[in-house]
Formats: structure tokens, C-alpha cells, sequence
């Protein structure tokens, strides 16, 4: 039987579990075990991203203690632990009156199988109620999650995340403040019934119970021989102790780790939590915040796809005046909660303030009745905006807070448009005006095209916009509806990972006159070119002496055939958004 010397061992790929592990390892553990007697654990992709040691289809069957620490054998083996996390589910069955005659449909400690394309409703407001409500929309169903009761601080850091990611990404409908009273049979299917008005009645194809609290730890089919205290920890929803566990100590799951290691690992370092009158469970100190920094409602929060969004903001003083092509800042406090599991560098610092950045405005392509968008009719802006994933060397703020918002919340919008990025020079309807775009940089050439065409613009219009695959064009439809409508217009998307499509980027396409199947050619003097997007794909010249980038650019290739930068002072033909 293979011995091994750990530093801590954790019991239960469960989120609190897996939090466990990661937070230990952030404070400078070196060794940490995860056992998991199952074959996959409800967010895979945390253990390749902060290389948990994990053991599948290993269960423990005994624990020691002893003066140094804890001997744990498993079906695979022996460890020897400073500390051992036990953190196992924590169940508690509800009681809550259920209708006769749906015992095949309310579960009470179990999913319902095979559950593709059945809603569901989980009860619960715990670690368990977040992991099933995780477990059966990635299964295809249609979950709401009656999480009354819920504070936010005693969850995982993993449970909170995945619970904020489900509502961000549409997969679940959280109830924040509310559960059913009771249960009753119609036609067959559970109906719940809300004492909460906001919240109707609503019928089910299932009802799972979820509901933690005070309770035994589930799979706890091992020996426990303790003779030495605060060796063992249970991860539960409360402190408080059972009975049947005089041997362990139990930690809440949201300060499972600061816990253990104030006991085990003293002299660690301490993750950063913030002070109490910040947690995030204290709403009072957030909406205070929120009211004296924010002055604009998000009006509206269409996704393309989970990381790609249109997002419309209504500012508070109704001005939405600026010229299209031009760009706003947005913002959002560093008290808002993350959609992912990442820790802002600095927060302590930095809690009470706004993170602020800019984006070029966008623009929807027609109007509700089909005409093409006045934008100076309008009281909101529209921004298109893309999820930035947080890196081993970057940590971004903005966007993914940004993720877990909704039509009716509050966002910082900046007093001031600013940009040059317009349509000044063009002033020849004959010209013609050619946009290249990478990615959410198609936003301001979006609203300069439907200012065009609003004008009655008589030179071609061609619009490119290079992505990685063809779902990351989040207004395609609109784009082939104006190609329809104006035959003066052409939109060219193209891909650089679309399986089945060879790889191109927006310099091929100057390079081999693409556009001419538009019949449109590349002439300076009868030509203007807007570039917005990824750096390397404009290749601005760089230092002194103006020397171009590596790899080439479409500067370098259009200044080649003769266009010339538009500066300060000195116009021209290459047009560039210089705050990307």
C-alpha cells in the first residue's frame, strides 16, 4: 500500500472541497490531496486551471489522529496529514407540506435522471443546492433554483461562483429571496405555490429538495479515531455541532480554509477576505455605493453567446448626444461580485472604487419597425462588449463583473464622449469608405455604416469584420439584411478557427484585392479606410524613426499603395481607433 506525507488532505471534490484546496495552495501550501470517490467532479475545469492534485474513485475508509497530525488510509493507499477537510455534502430535508401522489416527482436527497428538457425546481440555499443547480442545466434542464434565505458570504468560493455564473449565463433562474410554501399535485406535475407576490405560481416537471443546514455529512461510511482535537474539520453550512460529531470541527464552507488554517497552518499567509462591513453579504454598504457612484441603467443585456454581449445604458441626465465612431466609458465598482473564481490584485485598496474603461459605441442596425437607427432619436448608447478571461499574467476587472448583470441594473456611464474616430473626412457621397474590424472593434464601423446609409451615401460601403469563429458576429443577420436593402453595401465576415474554413485575416485580404469581387477598389484618392480592433492587425509605426511592426500590418500594406495616416493636423485616408 503506497504512504504518502501530505500537508493537508481534502474529502470531497465538492465546491467547497475544491475552494478548500485552492485557497490552501494560494496561501503557500505545496501538498494538498483531493479525494473524490466518484469519476468527475461539477467544474472539471478548475483542476487543470490551478493544478489541483486530485484522486478520483478513491474513498477513505479511516481516519487517525496523532500528536503530528492525521493518518488517513484510503482504498488506494496511506496518507499522512497535518490537517484533514471533510467536505462532503450537508443535507437537510425541508419541511414543507407536498401534496400526496407526486412521490415520483419530489425528491428529496436525489436528481431526477435523465432530467434533457424538463424544468426543474431545486429548493435550497447551501453548497448542495448550488451543485445540483449546476448539475442539471449542463444535463439540458430547465432549472430555477429557490434559494430564499441565501447569504452569499457562507457559501464557497467555488459554489458562489458557479451560483453567480448560472445566472449570468442563462442557465438558471435564481430566486434570490424566496421558496415555495408548499407543494400540490395539478395535472400530474408538482405546482409550487409562492407566498412572495413577485414570484408567481409556478408548475413543474420536478422538485428536488436541497435544503442545507444543521445535518449529517453525507458519505461519512468511514472511521473516525480521534484523541487529539482540531485535526479533522467538517466544511458545513453552520458551525455548529452535531452529536454524532464530537470528533470533528465543523467550519462554514465560506471560511472553510481561513478556519483551518488559523488552527493548522498559522503561519501561511492569509487570503484576502474583506473587512466585515464589505463582505458581501452586507447589501446595505453596497447599495449605498452603488447609489452614490452609478448614474445609468442598463436597458437591455442581449448575448450572442455566454461571452459576447450587446448591451444598451440609459444615463440618468438623458444626454446621449456624440457623433458615431465615437467612444464612452463605462463602469462598475470593485464591490460588484466576479463571475469567475479569479481575486482582483490589490482589492483591499481598491474595494470602494470604480473600475472605468472605455468602448467605442455601437449601434442596433434598425429600429423596432424595421427603419434604419437614428441614434440622435435615442436616449441610450449601445455597447458591444466581449468577456475577458482572466490569465496567469492578467487579472481583468470590468468585464467580469459585467457578466452577472441584467436590464434593470445600475452601471457608471462617463459624463463625456471623446474620439476622432469619425466620419469628418468623408465628405464626397461618391468616396468610398471601407471599414476593417477585428472582433467587438465592427462596433463604432457598425454605427458609422448606419449613419451612411441614413445619409443616402451613393460610393460602395464594405464592412470586414475578422473573427476567430463565425459565432462571434453578434450582428451577421442585421449585416445580410442591409447587403438585402442597399446595393451600395457589403459586409465580408471571415474566420481564423472556423473548423472547415482556412484560416484568414484582414491583411490577406488587402493583400490579394478582395474587395475587387465587390467590384471596389483600393484607391487613395478615391478611398477611405477606418481600422479598429486588434493592435497587431492595424500596425501602427512604432518610435521615432516610424519603423513598422512585425507581423505586417494593414497600415504598412495600405500606406504601400499609396494612402497616407490621418493625424493630428495633417489629415489622410487610413482612419485608426487610437485607444484600443
Amino acid at each position: 500500500m503506497e504512504s504518502r506525507t501530505i500537508q493537508l488532505l481534502v474529502v470531497g471534490g465538492t465546491p467547497a472541497g475544491l475552494s478548500v484546496a485552492i485557497e490552501a495552495q494560494e496561501s503557500g501550501l505545496s501538498d494538498v490531496v483531493v479525494l473524490e470517490p466518484g469519476a468527475s467532479v461539477v467544474v472539471p475545469d478548475l483542476i487543470g486551471q490551478h493544478a489541483i492534485d486530485i484522486r478520483y474513485r478513491e474513498r477513505l475508509q479511516s481516519l487517525t489522529t496523532s500528536d503530528i497530525g492525521v493518518e488517513a488510509i484510503t482504498s488506494a493507499g496511506r496518507y499522512h496529514a497535518q490537517a484533514v477537510a471533510l467536505a462532503g455534502h450537508v443535507i437537510e430535508v425541508g419541511s414543507m407540506p407536498v401534496q400526496a401522489g407526486l412521490a415520483d416527482r419530489v425528491h428529496q436527497g436525489t436528481v431526477p435522471r435523465e432530467p434533457r428538457d424538463l424544468d426543474v425546481l431545486v429548493v435550497g440555499s447551501g453548497e448542495l443546492a448550488v451543485e445540483w443547480g449546476m448539475q442539471l442545466s449542463r444535463a439540458g434542464a430547465g432549472v430555477v433554483l429557490a434559494a430564499g434565505g441565501l447569504d452569499l458570504d457562507r457559501l464557497s468560493r467555488v459554489a458562489r461562483t458557479i451560483l453567480l455564473r448560472l445566472e449570468a449565463e442563462r442557465r438558471a433562474t435564481i430566486l434570490w429571496h424566496t421558496v415555495p410554501d408548499s407543494i400540490a399535485e395539478l395535472d400530474g406535475h408538482p405546482m409550487a405555490y409562492f407566498e412572495e407576490r413577485r414570484t408567481p405560481d409556478l408548475q413543474f416537471d420536478h422538485v428536488v429538495f436541497a435544503t442545507a443546514g444543521r445535518g449529517e455529512v453525507e458519505h461519512l461510511d468511514f472511521d473516525v479515531h480521534v484523541g487529539h482535537p482540531d485535526r479533522i474539520f467538517a466544511v458545513r453550512e453552520t458551525a455548529t455541532r452535531d452529536e454524532s460529531d464530537d470528533n470533528l470541527r465543523p467550519v462554514v464552507a465560506g471560511d472553510a480554509w481561513s478556519a483551518i488554517r488559523a488552527v493548522r497552518f498559522p503561519d501561511t499567509s492569509e487570503p484576502y477576505r474583506p473587512p466585515a462591513q464589505w463582505r458581501l453579504g452586507d447589501r446595505t454598504t453596497i447599495e449605498e455605493l452603488r447609489a452614490k457612484c452609478y448614474n445609468a441603467t442598463i436597458t437591455s443585456f442581449e448575448r450572442s453567446h455566454s461571452d459576447l454581449w450587446r448591451i444598451r445604458v440609459r444615463p440618468d441626465h438623458g444626454d446621449t448626444s456624440h457623433l458615431p465612431g465615437q467612444y464612452a466609458s463605462l463602469g462598475l465598482g470593485y464591490w460588484e461580485h466576479r463571475s469567475d473564481s479569479a481575486s482582483d490584485r490589490g482589492l483591499a485598496d481598491r474595494w470602494g472604487k470604480l473600475i472605468r474603461r472605455s468602448y467605442s459605441i455601437s449601434s442596433p442596425i434598425f429600429d423596432e419597425v424595421g427603419y434604419l437607427y437614428d441614434a440622435a432619436r435615442s436616449d441610450e448608447l449601445e455597447f458591444y462588449i466581449v468577456l475577458v478571461p482572466p490569465s496567469a499574467h492578467r487579472i481583468p476587472a470590468l468585464t467580469t463583473r459585467l457578466a452577472l448583470k441584467r436590464p434593470g441594473d445600475r452601471i457608471y456611464l462617463g459624463p463625456k464622449v471623446a474620439g476622432r474616430y469619425t466620419l469628418a473626412p468623408v465628405n464626397d457621397p461618391e468616396l468610398t469608405v471601407v471599414f476593417l474590424a477585428t472582433g467587438t472593434g465592427e462596433a463604432p464601423n457598425n454605427a458609422m455604416t448606419v449613419e451612411l446609409l441614413r445619409k443616402g451615401h451613393q460610393g460602395p460601403i464594405v464592412s470586414v469584420v475578422s473573427v476567430r469563429v463565425l459565432t462571434d458576429l453578434g450582428y451577421r443577420d442585421e449585416h445580410a439584411r442591409l447587403e438585402r436593402r442597399f446595393p451600395n453595401y457589403h459586409y465580408l465576415p471571415i474566420a481564423t478557427r472556423e473548423p472547415g474554413i482556412p484560416k484568414r485575416y484582414v491583411q490577406d485580404l488587402i493583400r490579394e484585392d478582395e474587395l475587387t469581387r465587390f467590384d471596389v477598389a483600393l484607391d487613395p484618392a478615391l478611398s477611405h479606410v477606418y481600422l479598429c480592433g486588434n493592435p497587431a492587425m492595424i500596425g501602427l509605426p512604432e518610435g521615432d524613426n516610424g519603423r513598422f511592426p512585425e507581423p505586417v500590418g494593414a497600415v504598412e500594406l495600405l500606406v504601400a499603395r499609396g494612402f497616407a495616416l490621418d493625424q493630428r493636423g495633417q489629415r489622410g485616408t487610413i482612419h485608426v481607433e487610437e485607444y484600443w
